[in-house]
């Protein structure tokens, strides 16, 4: 079993409370989740008008399968989402 993740921190710099951020990051993880059936959540900067941390993870039984997904949403997000990306990891583990 491998378990791919993907971690991203991004900016949205026209934000001016923290109900449209909530309103973006909901939306972002809804599209992963959706499109690419990811498991989502919003891990770290919570309290963060600017800054939103997202964290995804794939369960599959190969690495080079969960990492083209994981690349594939995050050009998704990179094409469709009015953010800029500031960080982004790709990692996965084999159990």
């Amino acid at each position: 079993m491998v378990v791919s993740m993907i971690q991203m921190v991004f900016e949205m710099p026209d934000i001016s409370s923290i109900k449209d951020k909530r309103r973006i990051v909901r939306s972002v993880k809804d599209k992963l989740h959706r499109r690419f059936r990811l498991s989502v959540a919003e891990v770290d900067l919570l309290d963060s008008l600017s800054f939103a941390h997202i964290g995804g993870a794939l369960v599959s039984n190969s690495r080079t399968f969960g990492e083209s997904v994981l690349r594939k949403a995050f050009s998704m997000i990179e094409n469709e989402v009015p953010v800029r990306i500031q960080d982004m990891s790709i990692h996965s583990e084999e159990f």
